[in-house]
């Protein structure tokens, strides 16, 4: 039998948007509505709701709303994370987060991916490659990673910075595009 649509969205080929992958994408905005509409004072719940909605949720994970995803079933997420308000991650494919990281507000960390032959992209198809944030790694506000990116441990990530490439463990990358920081 052919692979659908999901398992090929999920091996990084290309993917037509179906049917199941729209019924995966409104489970998650459900859940993220949901989610988004809790207070503080309800941790309880917003712990159900992120248990629901991602595929891995560590101990101790803070997610401040509003906080949106696509499919939330492809993130993982390591104890004692922290993402501030306003972080949206685009889950077309793998996005792992480790453990200890601190997200900035606005926060965007993207998985999906297009053709860049424009004649696919005429034909509605997609692809996604994962993104790999690892352990103790702090992103600035508004920072954006790009698909198929890994961040090593212990690195840091600009405030505004648009990462293209893998950051190294421990480098300190800023700009448009991200570059490491001298000195």
């Amino acid at each position: 039998m052919p692979p659908t649509e999901k398992q090929k969205m999920l091996a990084g080929e290309l993917y037509r948007p179906d049917a199941e992958l729209a019924a995966d994408h409104a489970r998650a905005q459900r859940l993220f509505s949901l989610y988004n509409a809790t207070s503080e004072d309800e941790p309880e719940r917003r712990r159900a709701l992120l248990h629901d909605l991602l595929g891995e949720v560590g101990d101790g994970v803070v997610i401040r709303p509003p906080f949106r995803c696509d499919y939330g079933a492809h993130i993982r997420v390591g104890a004692g994370t922290f993402m501030n308000f306003g972080c949206v991650i685009l889950d077309c494919a793998e996005v792992t987060i480790g453990k200890l990281c601190q997200l900035g507000p606005g926060v965007q960390i993207y998985a999906a991916d297009h053709p860049r032959d424009p004649a696919l992209r005429r034909e509605l198809l997609e692809l996604a490659r994962p993104v790999r944030v690892g352990d103790n790694v702090w992103i600035g506000g508004n920072a954006i990673l790009l698909p198929g990116i890994s961040v090593g441990d212990d690195a840091v990530i600009g405030a505004g910075a648009v990462v293209t490439r893998d950051v190294p463990a421990g480098a300190t990358v800023v700009g448009s595009p991200a570059r490491q920081a001298s000195g």
